[in-house]
């Protein structure tokens, strides 16, 4: 199992995340559709113009996803061939908002260098594979993110019984990063003024081998690409540390082909409704009691009668009114979803919590 995680869990080329900068071919083998998933469509890619994704997926009957195979909590192919993860928990909320089905997703197998040219080509739908929102990636790869659903950052891990405590007690230390990629240029920034030997290699399995065997001292890469390399290396977890320093800036989301507004919209109001979910404290336990709820923000949120002007809601999103209740039915709100996904890997939500409790995480209202 150790191979397949290590195969994509570094840090992008081109600004991006783990796993980034492979040789894979076209579309990565192993693509599975999800179980109950139908079958049409799934071939191949979207064969509608420009702007009409949204029905051709409603028409085809589910949702291309490209994702990650092999980084714990995010996105990952378990030993039964089944997808688990945070991504792969956005990808289900999305076909729930869309065809009222979780379970309607064709999960597809990408590295860092396939990624965007299968979302371009349509050979994916949505693209939802620790992928970070950079300038360059919105104005220069045809695609837009939607909402960030993880606000991420560079680090660095060392083993627990070394001398290292701060970035500073690295100088002149040998560290392990993953060539051609913005975690190199990142570190090089971070280190201008402290010497140290960079020991890169395009290929991850290569580079934490040689971190194991103390040819380097450190390992950089995401931070929450560290946890997941951290809980499975074969020593366990606490034979390594991550550094306390982060020195960069990776916010991680979903994108969908430019030029595809309506999908746009489905896709970033399905985030959205994970994180009013969580404000509204409705939950997959009680969502359906919420359907009757004496709030009328919360029954406008729903999709019932009642809500703030008496009448459904119909906020023009392409969406059945009450298509949050099939997102949460699905996976939960964005709480239970980090729960099950990545607070195993001991992240801290930090940056990944509601506003209210000191992070980042805010939806516009819902009216």
């Amino acid at each position: 199992m150790l191979a397949v995680v290590l195969a994509t869990a570094a840090c992008t080329s081109s600004g991006g995340q783990a796993g980034e900068a492979s040789d894979e071919p076209a579309l990565g083998a192993g693509s599975e559709v999800a179980a109950g998933a139908p079958s049409g469509g799934s071939e191949g890619g979207s064969g509608a113009p420009a702007g009409a994704l949204l029905e051709e997926i409603r028409s085809r009957g589910n949702l291309l996803c490209g994702v990650n195979e092999a980084v714990p909590g995010f996105g990952l192919q378990n030993q039964e061939g089944e997808f688990e993860g945070f991504d792969i928990d956005i990808c289900k909320a999305i076909a729930a908002a869309i065809l009222g089905d979780a379970e309607a997703v064709d999960f597809r197998p990408l590295s860092a260098e396939q990624r965007f040219t299968a979302l371009q080509s349509g050979e994916i739908d949505v693209l939802s594979r620790n992928t970070t929102w950079t300038a360059s990636r919105d104005g220069t790869e045809g695609v837009d993110f939607v909402t960030t659903t993880f606000y991420d950052g560079q680090g660095i891990m060392v083993k627990a019984d070394s001398e290292f405590q701060t970035i500073e007690d690295l100088e002149g230390s040998p560290i392990c990063v993953l060539s051609g990629t913005t975690t190199e240029q990142n570190l090089a920034t971070r280190f201008a003024d402290i010497e140290y030997e960079p020991v890169p290699s395009d290929d991850v399995e290569v580079l934490l081998q040689s971190f194991q065997e103390d040819r380097c001292d450190a390992y950089t890469s995401d931070r929450s690409q560290l946890a997941g390399l951290r809980s499975s290396l074969p020593d366990g977890p606490d034979s390594v540390r991550i550094l306390d320093e982060v020195f960069s800036k990776e916010p991680l989301g979903p994108a969908v082909r430019e030029g595809e507004a309506d999908l746009f919209d489905a896709v970033n109001w399905t985030v959205l409704t994970l994180i009013a979910a969580e404000e509204f404290e409705v939950t997959s336990d009680n969502v359906e009691d919420m359907t009757s709820s004496e709030d009328p923000a919360i029954l406008a949120f729903l999709g019932q009668a009642g809500g703030e002007e008496g009448a459904v809601l119909d906020p023009g999103l392409g969406l059945e009114p009450d298509f949050a209740v099939d997102v949460i039915s699905a996976v939960g709100n964005y709480a239970e979803v980090y729960e099950r996904n990545i607070s195993p890997l001991e992240i801290p939500r930090e940056l990944n919590s509601l506003y209210t409790d000191g992070g980042l995480l805010y939806a516009p209202p819902y009216r």
